[in-house]
């Protein structure tokens, strides 16, 4: 056990997704301290991977507008967890087709990561896609309505990671390790 204890909430904010709370918490060594956490239900991410007709790995991703940062930003297709006790893979099935218009055959778990531990308790969920069947997109909002989707060989969105030209961490780590189980694991 850590020997830290949470004392409580306070929530600071309620919004549609996310809220913020005022946490307090005791150090092992009984020195009280307080946090703004942010609480969320949390969100699912894949990787869509095919091959083009001459073997070569392809990936398909969004270059959506984000507001934080009032710019594009390229991604792996995602979104929160926003239905109630959906589980995971439903959600990502929901996202690809909404997304990129494409369903998938089959979902692998890749990973549960943390995208920002000091800040959030979200937790997210990523999966390689693979098996994918075109399908009608179904945009949500004008952030998707007016996203670019992108179909590029993996090794270029990697060189895209290498060069800092993909700043979202899921994407990141989810081409990273898409590369990575391609290049050791069994085949696709």
């Amino acid at each position: 056990m850590s020997g830290f204890r949470h004392l409580g909430d306070r929530l600071v904010h309620q919004g549609h997704v996310w809220h913020v709370a005022v946490a307090d918490y005791e150090s092992p060594s009984g020195e009280p301290f307080r946090r703004d956490i942010v609480r969320s239900p949390g969100a699912v991410a894949a990787v869509p991977l095919w091959f083009a007709g001459d073997g070569t790995p392809m990936v398909t991703l969004v270059d959506q507008y984000r507001p934080p940062f009032d710019e594009y930003v390229i991604e792996v297709p995602a979104g929160m967890r926003d239905i109630a006790d959906e589980p995971t893979e439903v959600t990502a099935a929901r996202e690809l087709v909404e997304e990129v218009g494409l369903e998938a055959g089959r979902l692998e778990h890749l990973l549960d990561m943390y995208p920002s531990a000091g800040m959030t308790d979200s937790v997210l969920t990523l999966y390689l896609a693979t098996g994918l069947t075109r399908v009608a997109r179904e945009t949500h909002g004008p952030e998707e309505a007016h996203m670019h989707v992108l179909e590029l060989p993996l090794a270029e969105a990697v060189s895209k990671v290498v060069a800092g030209e993909i700043h979202d961490a899921k994407t990141v780590i989810g081409l990273l390790l898409v590369e990575r189980r391609l290049r050791e694991g069994p085949p696709l």
